[in-house]
C-alpha cells in the first residue's frame, strides 16, 4: 500500500486514520451548518467546528454535486474561489486545506493561492487534472465517475467503480473515493451496500482510500432515520470501514467521526504493530496428510504443501524473499498478504540456508532483513504450528 505525503501530513496504513472536515461556499448545498458565502463566518466555522474538533483536513466545495442542480463551468467556480482563498487566510488553526472542483484550471488556480491538495470529484474525467496536480506534487482524491464533466460519481457496481478509479491512471499521491451516495438515478442503496461490504477489495490498487459514508442514505435506511437522527448509524459504518482499511473519512461531524475511526483503527488487521511480520499457515489439511504418511511410513516432507500468509513485508523483503524461495524450490507470491508455498522439505531449507551468504548478497541491510521471517518460518515448519 503507497502512503501519501499531504503537506507534512502521512496518509495511508502507516498513519492513524484521517478525517476530512466540510466547509462549502455554495448556497445550493444541503447541509446548512457547513455553507458560508463570506469568509470571517467560514474561517470561524473551520476552527471552531473542524479543525478544533479534531480535522486533520477541511476541504472546501465551491458547489453541489447533487444530481439535481446544474453544473457550474470552471468560470463559475473560479468565481467563488475567491472566497475559498480569502476563508484559509484567516484561519489559525493547523489542517490541511483541499478543493474540491472537477476542473483543472480551478485546481491550479488554488494550488497557487494556498491550498495543499485536491479532491476531484469527477476522477480525472479531467484528463489534464493529473498533470496539474503532478506539477503541484499535490495529493489528489480521484472519485470514482464516468468520463464525463457533468456525471460524478455516476457509477453503479463495484466492479464498474474499480474500473473507473483507474480511468486516465494515477499521480504518485492520488487517494481514491468509490463514490457512495446518490450521484445518479440509477445508483441504488443496495449499489452502496454491496460497495461497502466489498470495501476492502478497493486496496487492490494500492492506494490510501477515502470514505465519504456521513449519514448517507444507504445506511440512514436500514436503521429507518432520519438524516437528523442518522449520526449513530454513520458512526458505526466509520468504525467499520476503518477496519477495513480505509484511510480518510470525509465528515461533517469531525470530533464524533474521529473517537468512531480510533475504534475501528484499533482493532484493524491493518494498523501496524510492534511485530512487523504476520504468519499464519492457511491450509489446515496438512497435518491430516503428514498423519496419512506417518501411518504408512512413508515421509511427507517431499510431498506435502504448505502454505504460509505473510503480512508486513516490505517490498525490499518480498523481493528478496521470492528469490529465495525459488533458490530453494519455494513459490513466494508477491502482494499485501504475501503467500509462500511450498514442500516441508523446501521450507525447511529455505529457513535453515536463507540466513548465509544468499541474503546479504541479494538485500541491502539499510533498508530491510529477513532474519524474523526465516525464523518464523522455520519454527512453524519445523516445530508445528
Amino acid at each position: 500500500m503507497q502512503n501519501v505525503d499531504a503537506a507534512g501530513l502521512g496518509i495511508g496504513d502507516s498513519y492513524s486514520p484521517r478525517i476530512m472536515g466540510v466547509l462549502n461556499v455554495s448556497e445550493e448545498s444541503p447541509y446548512e451548518p457547513s455553507v458560508f458565502d463570506e469568509p470571517s463566518g467560514a474561517a470561524a466555522y473551520v476552527d471552531e467546528r473542524l479543525i478544533d474538533q479534531g480535522a486533520d483536513i477541511v476541504d472546501i466545495g465551491l458547489e453541489s454535486a447533487n444530481k439535481r442542480f446544474s453544473v457550474l463551468s470552471a468560470d463559475e467556480e473560479l468565481k467563488r474561489l475567491d472566497t475559498a482563498i480569502e476563508t484559509i487566510a484567516s484561519v489559525s488553526g493547523d489542517a490541511v486545506f483541499s478543493i474540491e472542483t472537477r476542473y483543472h484550471e480551478v485546481a491550479a488556480a488554488a494550488l497557487d493561492a494556498g491550498f495543499d491538495m485536491v479532491n476531484d470529484i469527477c476522477g480525472f474525467a479531467d484528463p489534464e487534472m493529473p498533470r496539474v496536480c503532478e506539477e503541484y506534487d499535490a495529493p489528489v482524491v480521484k472519485m470514482a465517475s464516468p468520463p464525463d464533466l457533468e456525471r460524478p460519481g455516476a457509477v453503479e457496481s463495484p466492479e464498474e467503480i474499480y474500473e473507473a478509479l483507474q480511468m486516465n491512471g494515477f499521480t504518485d499521491k492520488t487517494i481514491i473515493d468509490p463514490a457512495f451516495g446518490g450521484w445518479s438515478a440509477e445508483k441504488t442503496l443496495e449499489d452502496d451496500r454491496e460497495t461497502f461490504a466489498r470495501l476492502e477489495e478497493f486496496r487492490g490498487l494500492g492506494r490510501p482510500l477515502l470514505v465519504s459514508i456521513n449519514r448517507k442514505n444507504f445506511l440512514r435506511e436500514l436503521a429507518g432515520r432520519s438524516t437528523d437522527d442518522a449520526l449513530p448509524v454513520s458512526l458505526a459504518a466509520t468504525s467499520m470501514a476503518v477496519e477495513r482499511g480505509a484511510h480518510v473519512i470525509r465528515t461533517h461531524d469531525v470530533a464524533e467521526t474521529r473517537d468512531a475511526a480510533i475504534i475501528g483503527r484499533e482493532f484493524s488487521q491493518y494498523r501496524p504493530s510492534e511485530t512487523r511480520l504476520g504468519i499464519e499457515e492457511l491450509d489446515d489439511v496438512s497435518q491430516g496428510i503428514e498423519r496419512h504418511f506417518e501411518q504408512s511410513d512413508g515421509s511427507p516432507d517431499s510431498s506435502v504443501i504448505r502454505t504460509f500468509e505473510l503480512s508486513g513485508l516490505s517490498t525490499v523483503d518480498q523481493s528478496c524473499l521470492s528469490t529465495l524461495a525459488a533458490e530453494h524450490g519455494a513459490t513466494f507470491i508477491h502482494g499485501e498478504r504475501g503467500v509462500l508455498l511450498g514442500t516441508t522439505e523446501a521450507l525447511s531449507a529455505l529457513a535453515e540456508n536463507g540466513e548465509t551468504g544468499a541474503v546479504s548478497e541479494k538485500m541491502d541491510d539499510d533498508h530491510a532483513s529477513l532474519e524474523p521471517v526465516l525464523e518464523a518460518i522455520e519454527e512453524r515448519v519445523n516445530g508445528g504450528r
